[in-house]
């Protein structure tokens, strides 16, 4: 089996180099040139919402009206992954006060779920799928916040692009069509489910046309109505009265209350440029906590896919996610060291741990002080100079499974990030934001625009921010060559709820790195394992030349994305 293993890594980097060296420029991973424009950049997962937000820059939108009409058309399109259904954060630069905004639009557990609940039917974690997953879906009221501060064209015509493709169809694109497949094989039995994401029963193929005319009247009501054209009225007594009949506890109660939060960004100063991420209930620290450690360290001289660059990289990961596992949660309901976590002193104590020659098999979380104060990403940029790095999910593909009728779409299942121990920061409580996996990011240098950036992917996602600023910065890698690299991935079987790693954990090498790295890996002693090749994240990106007004774009390699500009 380990040689069956050296042999796909020996081919796979053969065709990388392969295909490299079919192109007449670009660096060794580069997979296409990135896209250069002044006026307007859109690079999403899915080229019809691509095109969408393009449309809406042209017309004078805003970067965060481009934003919007993309994440609702990818709602309709990539459904697996996103809808308003889910949760969303943002982080926005606003050229004309020269600063970073973020908002955290998740939703909270339902009122009258409590932790009796679970014990009375003898669970011991929250189940992954299913009615008692759900929380209150953000994404809706994201919108509105966003919209209302730095939008400017009317929000129907920002959902009209996504309204149209919902009842007049779309063809579904090829790795969609794969990941519905892959996700609706295990949501059959769940309620609504295959009546809103099947033909007839049948999951639909590469090509074919999927119309969700539901789907198409839930967005005319929003377009009409507002955020309570979602939070009340039809759409949240349908979502009430369904949830009721089919063992849930999400209410109108729950829906009418919901308010999305602006919250500062909180960054690292890494190799000279400040990297920005959202604070707790998100994971984003993590990526600035790795980040602290790597800094220690000359990655640069040891160059990209040696054995001290991944070595490295994991053991820091694993210190950094032994702190998620303890002390990310929603901050409303425990005090969290977020700038203790984040700061140089403390990686300074964490980095100590790292052995250079062996992999540790477990890592304590650390001591910070206390007594100081499946997912879409998309970015947008607009000709005065702002931009948006916006991140929109389910969590699991199609989240709980669970379709409201006749709305056409699914409820997600953040819910089941909660753990149900007594007494930890993330333990379940009503009305609480559980931990969230998903992130946005942005690079700035000198108080000025640099990246915004993303990486989709649950426990990946700070792992694939770390590796994007690492080939950036430390390895001197174009936009896109920076997304097309091969990545790392260590994971643990509890992950990404926050177990503390026992055994080391596995190491996932994606296809383009070295036999000899896995062997040096096996001799230092990681496990080393395969991944699904899906699981290695999605990634777009803008790039700003602030000097010449010429945005950058690159879009991810692994999905159906694009990047367009003008």
């Amino acid at each position: 089996m380990k040689n069956c293993r050296l042999i796909l890594l020996l081919l796979a980097s053969s065709v990388v180099s392969a295909q490299a060296e079919n192109r007449p420029t670009g660096k060794s991973f580069t997979t296409r040139s990135e896209v250069l424009a002044r006026h307007g950049m859109a690079c999403t997962s899915q080229p019809l919402a691509t095109q969408a937000a393009l449309e809406i820059l042209k017309q004078g939108g805003t970067a965060v009206d481009a934003a919007i009409a993309a994440n609702a058309l990818l709602g309709v399109v990539e459904p697996q992954n996103c809808g308003v259904g889910g949760d969303l954060f943002a982080i926005v630069w606003d050229a004309k006060t020269k600063r970073l905004n973020g908002l955290n639009a998740s939703g909270r557990s339902p009122y009258a779920l409590t932790v009796d609940h679970f014990r009375s039917n003898r669970l011991e974690k929250i189940p992954e799928r299913g009615p008692l997953t759900i929380s209150t879906p953000g994404c809706v009221d994201g919108w509105f916040e966003l919209h209302k501060r730095f939008g400017k064209l009317p929000i129907q015509a920002l959902l009209a692009p996504a309204t149209r493709y919902a009842r007049e169809g779309f063809p579904v694109s090829e790795v969609i069509a794969n990941e519905w497949a892959e996700n609706a094989s295990k949501l059959t039995t769940q309620p609504g489910f295959s009546k809103t994401y099947t033909i007839d029963g049948q999951v639909p193929q590469k090509g074919e046309l999927f119309r969700n005319a539901d789907l198409a009247l839930t967005l005319d009501r929003i377009a009409a109505l507002g955020r309570n054209g979602f939070y009340q009225g039809e759409t949240a007594r349908r979502i009430d009265e369904f949830l009721r009949a089919n063992g849930g506890f999400l209410s109108a109660r729950d829906l009418a209350d919901h308010k999305s939060e602006w919250v500062e960004p909180v960054s690292t100063n890494y190799r000279g440029f400040d990297v920005w991420e959202l604070p707790p209930n998100t994971q984003g620290i993590a990526a600035l906590e790795m980040l602290n450690i790597l800094e220690g360290y000359d990655l640069g001289r040891f160059g990209f896919g040696n054995k001290e660059h991944v070595h490295l990289f994991i053991e820091a990961k694993k210190l950094a996610f032994e702190d998620r596992a303890k002390f990310y949660a929603d901050p409303a309901f425990g005090k969290l060291p977020v700038q203790q976590l984040i700061s140089k002193d403390y990686a300074a104590t964490r980095r100590k741990l790292i052995d250079a020659t062996r992999a540790a098999k477990s890592y304590a979380a650390g001591n910070p002080r206390m007594d100081q104060g499946d997912t879409v990403y998309l970015t947008t940029a607009d000709d005065e100079g702002n931009m948006v790095s916006l991140i929109q999910s389910l969590y699991f593909g199609f989240g709980s499974g669970i379709c409201p009728e006749g709305l056409g779409f699914a409820l997600q299942n953040r819910g089941a990030l909660f753990n149900l121990k007594e007494g930890e920061l993330n333990s379940y409580l009503p009305h609480k934001r559980p931990f969230h996996t998903i992130i946005p990011a942005f690079i700035t240098k000198q108080g000025r625009p640099f990246v915004s950036f993303g990486v989709m992917g649950g426990q990946m996602q700070p792992q694939g921010h770390v590796q994007i600023v690492l080939n950036l910065l430390d390895f001197g890698m174009s936009l896109q060559e920076a997304g097309d690299a091969p990545r790392i991935q260590h994971t643990l079987s509890s992950e990404p709820t926050g177990e503390q790693m026992k055994d080391g954990g596995q190491v996932s090498l994606e296809f383009g790195f070295s036999s000899e790295v896995q062997r040096d890996l096996l001799k230092l002693g990681h496990k080393v394992g395969r991944s699904s090749a899906g699981s290695f994240g999605g990634y777009q990106a803008i790039m700003v030349d602030v000097t010449n007004h010429v945005y950058y774009g690159a879009s991810e390699s692994r999905k159906d994305g694009q990047a367009a500009g003008y």
